[in-house]
């Protein structure tokens, strides 16, 4: 049983107990809502369009749990029987098993809201284009010095830092605290979701190719704070103006954010240039900002978010302070990994979209060599196109996107450009246009699809690729 400290009066109660709850898609959400649905007393009807050759392990993993198990269902045998969907959030709103659930008046219910309604531990939520999973770790790590029970959850991946958001839900005690990554995909199918605190990063353009458009894209991003009540917390970013257009109308309690002057009483800003939270009348200085160990401008709104989402929540400013003092990022941003012949090689595989790209050259404080590309999300890339004529030395592009990103490098008067049809290939000819005292840096500004199961992948075979340079020249 994951409900391990749930007794059978819990289960009893429980509103998904004798329910027949179809969980769409054996990937990592599914296969944790599953068991925890199953063990609050609903019965499971575990489904997925591919068929067990396709799934491989993860069948093996679907079949285990003791659910009923439907691979290479049709949307019609998928949502046979059910009282109630819950959907990967991979699986878009107008995908042709979505559409049927609506139109049949199933109730559909992201896995994330499920969380919610059965989470005793408090939830503080961040959400944004960029930035999100920097701010939620160092948001755990926060509320850890402080001597708290954090688990950090949701969309959140970092090698092994993997916990869907249901699975801490069910695991945290009424004196715990969850902090989690939410996703623009996880906030479609939510009615009640309420994070006691939440946390919105900015908002640039990304995923045009699961979202219908921006404007649904922004839509989605709000919904983290729909349901919040006046005595919850939300932290905005004062200077992204889709974020800042989100926070003027929120019913909760406003913390913006903003990494110059202090806007209100109710800020997080760098004030002579000290860090700084004004909260319900007190001021909290938690160190300098230039003291930060992660670098950019990108980081130092991270690091206010993170602060003003522990300070609403009630935690010491001394907690705070210590670890802001001690934290040191995040793997596969702005990653390093070896330094070779006087060259510093960066994994930067979680820079899946423009915007992180542009910052990241902005932030890495040296001539760099760029490997950049990916699939493509109907981006636009001419702001990528533009940073890498004021920052790079050169660029080795890959994926689906090269010609893209190509063709925006060179209407910005960029032409040190290479192609390469591996990223051990990119890495080599990267490396043959670094001068001692670069950086080589993967930053693809594209998401991994096509080469690469994720961008964990990209960044582990990145290292491995250095890794072996660095042997080679001993």
């Amino acid at each position: 049983m994951l409900l391990l400290e749930r007794d059978m009066d819990t289960v009893e109660r429980s509103e998904f107990a004798g329910k027949r709850v179809a969980v769409l898609g054996a990937a990592r959400t599914g296969l944790a809502a599953a068991p925890v649905l199953r063990d609050l007393g609903a019965t499971v009807i575990l489904s997925d369009s591919a068929g067990p050759d396709a799934l491989g392990r993860r069948a093996e993993e679907a079949l285990a749990l003791g659910v009923e198990v439907r691979l290479g269902a049709t949307p019609a045998r998928a949502l046979e029987g059910a009282d109630l969907v819950v959907p990967s959030p991979g699986i878009r709103p107008d995908a042709a098993v979505l559409r049927m659930a609506f139109d049949r008046g199933i109730p559909i219910l992201s896995e994330i809201e499920v969380a919610f309604r059965i989470a005793r531990a408090p939830i503080l939520a961040v959400t944004g284009t960029n930035g999100k999973t920097t701010t939620t770790v160092l948001l755990g790590e926060i509320l850890r010095e402080a001597g708290r029970t954090a688990f950090v959850a949701g969309n959140v991946a970092a090698d092994e830092m993997k916990l869907p958001l249901v699975s801490a839900a069910a695991r945290a005690g009424e004196g715990d605290v969850i902090v989690a990554e939410i996703s623009s995909f996880q906030l479609m199918w939510v009615e009640r979701f309420r994070p006691a605190v939440g946390v919105l990063t900015n908002i640039t353009q990304d995923h045009l190719n699961w979202h219908r458009s921006f404007e649904e894209y922004v839509a989605a991003k709000a919904r983290l704070f729909a349901a919040q009540r006046p005595d919850d917390v939300a932290v905005v970013n004062a200077v992204n103006r889709h974020s800042r257009d989100i926070g003027r109308i929120v019913r909760s309690r406003r913390l913006w954010f903003d990494r110059g002057h202090c806007l209100c009483d109710d800020s997080a800003c760098v004030r002579n240039g000290q860090m700084t939270v004004l909260w319900n009348g007190h001021e909290h200085i938690l160190g300098r900002a230039d003291s930060l160990r992660i670098h950019g401008t990108h980081n130092l709104e991270n690091a206010l978010a993170a602060s003003a989402a522990a300070i609403a929540f009630g935690v010491p400013a001394d907690a705070v302070r210590r670890a802001l003092a001690q934290f040191q990022g995040v793997v596969h941003r702005m990653e390093p990994v070896a330094e070779i012949g006087g060259i510093l090689y960066i994994n930067n595989s979680m820079c899946t979209n423009v915007d992180a790209a542009v910052r990241s050259l902005e932030a890495v404080g040296r001539k760099a060599v760029v490997i950049a590309g990916g699939s493509d999300k109907n981006a636009d890339f001419a702001a990528y196109g533009t940073a890498l004529s004021h920052y790079a030395r050169h660029v080795v592009l890959i994926g689906q996107t090269a010609d893209a990103i190509e063709a925006a490098a060179r209407e910005a008067g960029f032409t040190a450009i290479t192609r390469a049809d591996s990223l051990e290939e990119a890495v080599r000819a990267a490396r043959a246009a670094a001068l001692p005292g670069d950086a080589v840096m993967l930053s693809p500004g594209c998401a991994s699809f096509g080469m690469f199961a994720d961008f964990e992948a990209r960044g582990q075979a990145f290292r491995a690729a250095v890794r072996a340079l660095a042997r080679e020249e001993g």
